[in-house]
C-alpha cells in the first residue's frame, strides 16, 4: 500500500541538480587524498576515510543500479519516512557496498559511480518507482535521501579528513528539512518549536499548543549542527554546552528523541 504521510514539497529540478553537483564537489576531493587522509579513522564504527569514500561511490553507483532494475508499481515510502527504515540495512548496504566497488582506485571508481548516475538521471522522470531494500519509493523521493546522504558524508569527510568540500545549499536545505519533518513524525505535537534557520520551522511533541506569539518551548539551531545531532554524529548535551543549540522552556529538550536517524 502507498504511504498516505503528508511530506512537504521538493523542487525535483534542484534536488537532481544539487545530488549531481554534490558528488561532483565529492569526487574532486576525492581525486586529492593523500594515503594518509584515507588511512584515518571516521569514527563510524571502523570506517577509514577509504571505506567511507568507497560508500559514497556506491551510493551514486546503487542509484543507477535500482533505475536498471524493472520499476516498482507503487510507492511504500515517503521521503520523510526514509529516516527510519535505514538502520536495519546498515550490515547490508555494507557489504553490497565492498563487492560492488572492490578492485579500482578510488577516483576510476567515483568517475564510473558518476557517470553511470548521471547516465541514469537523464533518462527516468520523477514519477518512476524504484525497487529498493528500503522500501519502493519514487525517484523523486528517493533523491532528497540522496541529497540527505551525500551532505552527511560531505560533513564526515570534511572533518575526517581535514578536507573543505563545499556544500550545496539545495542538498543542505534539503537534509535540514527533511530530517526536520522525520523529528516531527517521530514525536508529533505543538508544543515544542524546532528552528533551523534559514531552512525549517517545524513543531512537534505532544502538549500544549501556543497559536500566537512566542511559543513558550523553543529549540533554535544551525543546519549542519541539526544534521549531526539528527543524524547522531553529535550529542545534545555537547550541542547545548557548545552553545550549538539554544533550548528555552521546561519541555525544550531533544536528547530523549535523537537521533532521528541512526
Amino acid at each position: 500500500m502507498a504511504s498516505r504521510t503528508r511530506t512537504r514539497s521538493y523542487d525535483a529540478a534542484k534536488i537532481r541538480a544539487a545530488v549531481t553537483a554534490q558528488f561532483g564537489h565529492i569526487c574532486d576531493a576525492v581525486r586529492e587524498l593523500t594515503p594518509d587522509q584515507l588511512g584515518r579513522g571516521t569514527g563510524l564504527g571502523a570506517w577509514t576515510v577509504a571505506d567511507l569514500a568507497a560508500h559514497i561511490a556506491w551510493i551514486a553507483d546503487s542509484l543507477a543500479a535500482g533505475l536498471a532494475r524493472p520499476p516498482a508499481a507503487v510507492p511504500e515510502l515517503a521521503a520523510v519516512e526514509w529516516p527510519f527504515a535505514t538502520a536495519s540495512l546498515a550490515g547490508k548496504i555494507a557489504e553490497a557496498a565492498k563487492e560492488t566497488l572492490e578492485g579500482a582506485p578510488l577516483p576510476e571508481l567515483f568517475e564510473q559511480a558518476g557517470a553511470r548516475m548521471e547516465k541514469a538521471l537523464a533518462a527516468n522522470p520523477g514519477h518512476r518507482v524504484l525497487d529498493l531494500w528500503v522500501g519502493d519509493m519514487t525517484l523523486a523521493d528517493f533523491l532528497v535521501t540522496r541529497a540527505v546522504e551525500l551532505v552527511v558524508h560531505t560533513d564526515d569527510l570534511n572533518r575526517a579528513a581535514g578536507t573543505d568540500i563545499p556544500i550545496e545549499r539545495q542538498a543542505l536545505a534539503a537534509g535540514t528539512r527533511l530530517l526536520a519533518d522525520a523529528l516531527a513524525l517521530k514525536a508529533p505535537g505543538g508544543s515544542v518549536e524546532l528552528r533551523i534557520p534559514p531552512f525549517a520551522v517545524v513543531q512537534c511533541i505532544e502538549g500544549p499548543r501556543h497559536t500566537r506569539g512566542t511559543p513558550p518551548n523553543v529549540v533554535e539551531t544551525d543546519p549542519l549542527t541539526w544534521i549531526r545531532l539528527a543524524t547522531g554524529r553529535t550529542d545534545w548535551a555537547s550541542a547545548v554546552a557548545d552553545a550549538q543549540v539554544r533550548a528555552s522552556g521546561e519541555r525544550a529538550d531533544l536528547a530523549a528523541l535523537l537521533p532521528v536517524m541512526s
